[in-house]
This record gives structure tokens, C-alpha cells and sequence, in this order.
């Protein structure tokens, strides 16, 4: 059923009893602004959204940056050093 909402004011009772069954649209002047949904659907709903949400690589680089800066933490890395590549050396490579 569709209700506008003075329906699911004066009807609330027998708005929250189809919930159950049913979300319930609530509609303003013919526009959709709400739906009225069972509490156990709505936390099935906010737990695949906090499922669906991964942290990027790079936000949790940005997370350690501000946490190492809070706590003015600095890593010293030691200098790069080249080093051999066996792919680029004769005895590896066939024609």
C-alpha cells in the first residue's frame, strides 16, 4: 500500500503492523520521501552497507601518516641500494 502522510498519521498503528509484512512507501505529493521498514531489515541493510565499505590502500596509508603525525613519529627508512637483477644478466636471457 502506498500512504501519504496524513494516511500514516492517523493510520500509524496499521502503518507499523504492514512494515512487518512489507517496507511501507510514504509519499508527499506524489513523491517518494520515506519508507517504513521492519528493524530487522533495516540491520540486515546497515550491516551489508558496513560489509560493502573497504578501506583503500591508500586511505589507510593516509590513516598511519595522521597517527604517526599525532604522535610525532617519523620512520627513517636507510637509503636504496642497487642491487643485481638476474633478468637483465647475459646468462639468463635466451634467444
Amino acid at each position: 500500500m502506498n500512504w501519504g502522510i496524513a494516511q500514516a498519521k492517523q493510520r500509524f498503528s496499521e502503518l507499523m503492523q504492514a512494515a512487518i509484512t512489507e517496507p511501507q512507501p510514504i509519499y508527499k505529493r506524489d513523491q517518494l520521501i520515506a519508507f517504513v521498514v521492519e528493524a530487522s531489515l533495516f540491520r540486515e541493510f546497515l550491516d551489508w552497507r558496513r560489509q560493502k565499505y573497504q578501506m583503500s590502500v591508500a586511505e589507510a596509508f593516509e590513516g598511519i601518516r595522521e597517527m604517526a603525525k599525532a604522535e610525532d613519529f617519523s620512520l627513517e627508512a636507510p637509503a636504496r641500494k642497487d642491487r643485481a637483477n638476474p633478468f637483465l644478466d647475459d646468462d639468463y636471457v635466451s634467444v
